[in-house]
């Protein structure tokens, strides 16, 4: 097993990966969201939040990651590998996550009203759809400070 201080550098690792592709969802003009699917410390699929410049509500960055991944080949690794996202993922997104059973979830920063884990709708925590594996293990905070900033320019930017 590694030592704490070992799996904390591995997950800001990661995680600042996703900073770096919700940096490119930002320029392009959409809220900055990077998500990478992480299969023993390969990186075997990654999305950047497009839904907006793309006009498809579906191009979330974890519904993108889950897709690049599957079209990589890495189908079936999905059930063993871990979502790195520098936001919670939505209802919509979790109900993917849920699908392809992916059994850990690391997140920048939790969303208000819409979150598949934090909202009244917790798709990523709940027992209660007949057949859906066990629910992942889910945790805040990594690299939380910078995925809020990202926010807060995003908010600027669309204020102006």
């Amino acid at each position: 097993m590694k030592p704490e201080h070992s799996i904390q550098k591995e997950q800001e690792k990661f995680m600042r990966h996703c900073l770096t592709l919700a940096e490119k969802a930002l320029e392009a003009g959409n809220p900055p969201v990077g998500s990478i699917i992480v299969y023993q410390n390969t990186i075997i699929g990654e999305g950047i939040e497009s839904g907006k410049t793309t006009n498809d509500i579906t191009n979330h960055a974890e519904i993108l990651a889950v897709r690049d991944a599957i079209k990589r080949g890495y189908k079936d690794l999905l059930k063993e590998s871990t979502l790195y996202s520098t936001h919670e993922p939505c209802i919509m997104c979790s109900y993917v996550l849920r699908h392809h059973t992916i059994p850990e979830v690391i997140l920048g920063v939790p969303v208000a009203n819409i979150g598949g884990y934090t909202s009244s709708f917790p798709i990523l925590k709940t027992g209660h759809v007949p057949n859906w594996e066990m629910a992942p293990k889910v945790s805040f905070g990594v690299c939380g400070a910078d995925c809020e900033g990202l926010d807060r320019r995003f908010q600027k930017k669309n204020k102006e």
